[in-house]
């Protein structure tokens, strides 16, 4: 399963038949009471569900539903009688003392709680999507305690280890068949929690582990506080609103899709992520100690240090075999551990755990044990803590570029010492323990790759220092930033914020591979970008280097989703503060990559910073509207000026957009391939992006969205007319940043400019 960034409006599941009418607009169905297929039903005190009768898509069976009131086209979240439908309109859903019942025209009871209670039964139904049946004020069954497709708020699904009881999503058959499909999504009873996927018949897959935050390769909730509650007497995976004005739903599809919706202000359902099935999909595809990389052409290699267990079967593209030790272990000394910090996680219903150890702990455990693989912190928050340990065979890994934190793999040392670092990995030399999560490189190294900093290998440079290219023995080509001399900045303080910055890793991020320090020296190593920065290409006069329009907008794209990143689904939020066209750099295929997000100290300066000093992430979504209209007209906005309205580039795009000429922005090299419902879209999502105040500009999690669809956008504002100038020493909120949870807000810096 891969987490997408692709957000796009959800369409409607066909519901042709569900009544909207209701006889009178209480929440309730007293003792006696019928609410007949008639138009008859009941809505929570709050409007935001309702219970009825209704018929799925092309079908003209009956059923009895929950689905959203205030949502159209009206979704479906919960169904009674899944498995015993009516043929016709005669059916009746009443409360007795027997419980809650459906009877069809012949009186015969069809579906049931099987709840038997006083005089004073009542079913109600709750804001929440949960339909309940109190006696006496006491809850004696709720549907919440039997899911069907779709998990909301509040519900959960899980073992009750006393009771063995399993409670789990299945998926519907089809959009016309609500009945029990062949997709069911549930927590594993065994190990350390995560949550299956299965397919009768076919193979499973797999989500998790739990991390404190979230699960491996399950779609990020949002706004949502996620827990998986995990004792001696449950085990359950559940997610809370913190925000009332959003009811998400987590939906298992019929295609085993599983999607993720929040209601949107025009009162419907917006898809903001999926888990899909691809290649890596399927549980353990590449077998014991393989990693499959859906980048990739094959698409399963061995772990580092180990080899196919069955080459000749691995030449033919079959790899359930997997993969064994090219070194074997040998119990005791010599073994130390590598670090990997974009990998998904392996499976762990054999593991062991504890909660209270830090990882130093975590890897003396692991040293005790021969048999012990791999450790790592079992929870990522306040900087991580518990213990993980794997034994044995490591099962069903892939490659994720936005998992950051470190998975910590038992090598034979000679196997390390004798390995050059290679492009994402996580090592270190003779500090391993202490420099577990970055590569560090000896000054003779990058000395000998930069042919010893010579002019010719210069890049550039900025206010942090000179950049170099270099070349290192086994091909691999870094960008080196040499940060300058004069920074008072302490050799453990340095480290600690590389670290940090090196674990926020994402397709659209440059990634940090190491640094080196030597004395005074402070080095940086990038991936090298082949195409520079986006700032030589838009802004070529000649518009001869320009992209077209299509690849423009795919370099949008890339750079909001980088950006929420930073924002959203990273582990901290960071304000990057310095968002320009020449901090996105462009590698051969020319995909951006957002570069200098700990280093920054100038950039597009929004009102509220230019006014009180303050920045927020929505100072990011100023400077990205700035951005989006400089990549459509191709002129920077620092230094524009129009000699008629001596407007700004923002004030500019805020004429033409009132005058209904909003195409005349547009870099006139761009005409032959532009889209212009594309162009015209992208400069009302800049104008939006630099409103004057804060809160008036979208997130980028909502900007994102906007690039995605086609829906009608709400109409800016007058923006603010800054002349940008070179922008003041910041004042941070924080120089070394903890991990406190996902809604603080940190600012990282590297003082060496």
């Amino acid at each position: 399963m891969k987490k997408l960034n692709l957000l796009f409006q959800l369409h409607s599941p066909l519901l042709i038949s569900i009544f909207i009418t209701c006889a009178a607009a209480v929440d309730t169905i007293a003792l006696n009471q019928i609410i007949k297929d008639n138009g008859h039903t009941i809505v929570s005190a709050a409007g935001n569900f309702k219970l009825g009768f209704f018929s799925p898509g092309s079908s003209k069976n009956r059923y009895v539903g929950i689905w959203y009131n205030k949502i159209s086209p009206p979704t479906v979240v919960w169904v009674a009688n899944r498995e015993t439908p009516l043929n016709d309109t005669t059916g009746e859903l009443s409360v007795s003392r027997g419980g809650l019942q459906l009877r069809n025209g012949n009186n015969m009871v069809v579906w049931s709680t099987n709840s038997s209670g006083s005089f004073s039964l009542v079913a109600q139904l709750l804001d929440t999507g949960n339909l309940v049946l109190q006696d006496q004020g006491v809850f004696i069954w709720q549907s919440f305690d039997y899911p069907r497709d779709t998990l909301l708020p509040g519900m959960r699904i899980g073992i009750d280890l006393i009771e063995r009881k399993d409670t789990y999503l299945t998926s519907w058959n089809s959009d016309d068949d609500p009945s029990a499909g062949p997709y069911t999504l549930r927590v594993d009873p065994n190990g350390y929690p995560q949550l299956f996927e299965t397919k009768d018949p076919g193979l499973p897959s797999r989500f998790g582990p739990w991390n404190g935050v979230t699960l491996n390769g399950m779609p990020d909730l949002g706004v949502n506080s996620t827990q998986f509650v995990y004792n001696e007497k449950e085990k359950y995976y559940v997610y809370n609103l913190v925000n009332n004005s959003l009811v998400p739903r987590m939906h298992l599809k019929p295609d085993g899709t599983i999607a993720l919706y929040q209601i949107n202000r025009s009162q419907s359902l917006t898809l903001i992520s999926t888990a899909t099935n691809d290649i890596c999909a399927p549980y353990s595809i590449c077998g014991p100690n393989g990693v499959c990389n859906i980048s990739n052409v094959p698409s399963c290699k061995c772990l580092d240090g180990f080899e196919p267990r069955r080459p000749d079967e691995w030449n033919i593209a079959i790899w359930l075999s997997g993969c064994q030790r090219i070194k074997p272990l040998a119990c005791g000394h010599g073994v130390t551990f590598v670090g990997n910090a974009i990998l998904k996680f392996p499976n762990t219903n054999q593991s062991w755990y504890k909660q209270n150890m830090t990882l130093d702990e975590c890897q003396a455990e692991c040293r005790k044990n021969c048999s012990c693989t791999a450790y790592a912190n079992s929870d990522v928050r306040h900087g991580g803590s518990g213990c993980l340990l794997w034994y044995n065979d490591l099962m069903d890994i892939r490659v994720d570029d936005e998992q950051t934190q470190p998975l910590y793999i038992r090598m034979p040392a000679s196997e390390l010492t004798s390995r050059v670092p290679s492009r994402g990995e996580i090592c270190s030399n003779e500090s391993a323990k202490e420099d577990a999560d970055l590569s560090s490189y000896r000054l003779t190294t990058i000395a000998k790759s930069t042919n010893n900093f010579s002019l010719d290998n210069k890049l550039g440079e900025g206010g942090f220092g000179p950049v170099y290219k270099g070349v290192l023995e086994d091909g691999q080509e870094i960008a080196v930033k040499r940060l300058s001399e004069t920074s008072r900045q302490g050799l453990d303080e340095f480290k600690n914020e590389v670290k940090f910055i090196a674990k926020l890793q994402h397709r659209n991020l440059v990634k940090l591979l190491g640094y080196c320090t030597q004395g005074n020296e402070r080095m940086l190593i990038y991936e090298y970008m082949e195409n520079k920065s986006l700032d030589s290409f838009i802004f070529d006069a000649s518009g001869s280097s320009m992209p077209d329009w299509p690849r423009l907008f795919q370099i949008i794209h890339g750079i909001a989703r980088g950006l929420l990143y930073l924002h959203h689904d990273s582990r901290l939020r960071i304000i990057h503060r310095d968002l320009k066209a020449s901090n996105i750099l462009l590698d051969k295929d020319l995909n951006p990559k957002i570069s200098d997000f700990g280093l920054a100290r100038s950039g597009y300066i929004p009102p509220e910073y230019a006014l009180h000093g303050f920045f927020s992430i929505k100072s990011d979504v100023y400077s990205f509207g700035v951005l989006l209209l400089e990549i459509v007209s191709g002129k920077k906005n620092r230094g524009y000026s129009e000699d008629e309205y001596n407007n700004t580039l923002i004030g500019h795009a805020w004429r033409l957009y009132k005058e209904g000429k909003s195409l005349e922005l547009m870099n006139s090299s761009l005409g032959s391939s532009c889209v212009e419902s594309q162009v015209l879209r992208s400069i009302h999502i800049g104008l939006l992006c630099v409103q004057h105040h804060a809160e008036d500009r979208p997130t980028m999690s909502s900007v994102v969205l906007m690039l995605g669809n086609e829906n009608a956008l709400p109409s800016p504002k007058e923006p603010a007319f800054f002349v940008e100038e070179e922008m003041p020493q910041l004042r941070f909120v924080s120089s070394v940043p903890s991990v406190d949870s996902v809604d603080e807000v940190t600012i990282t810096r590297l003082q060496a400019r």
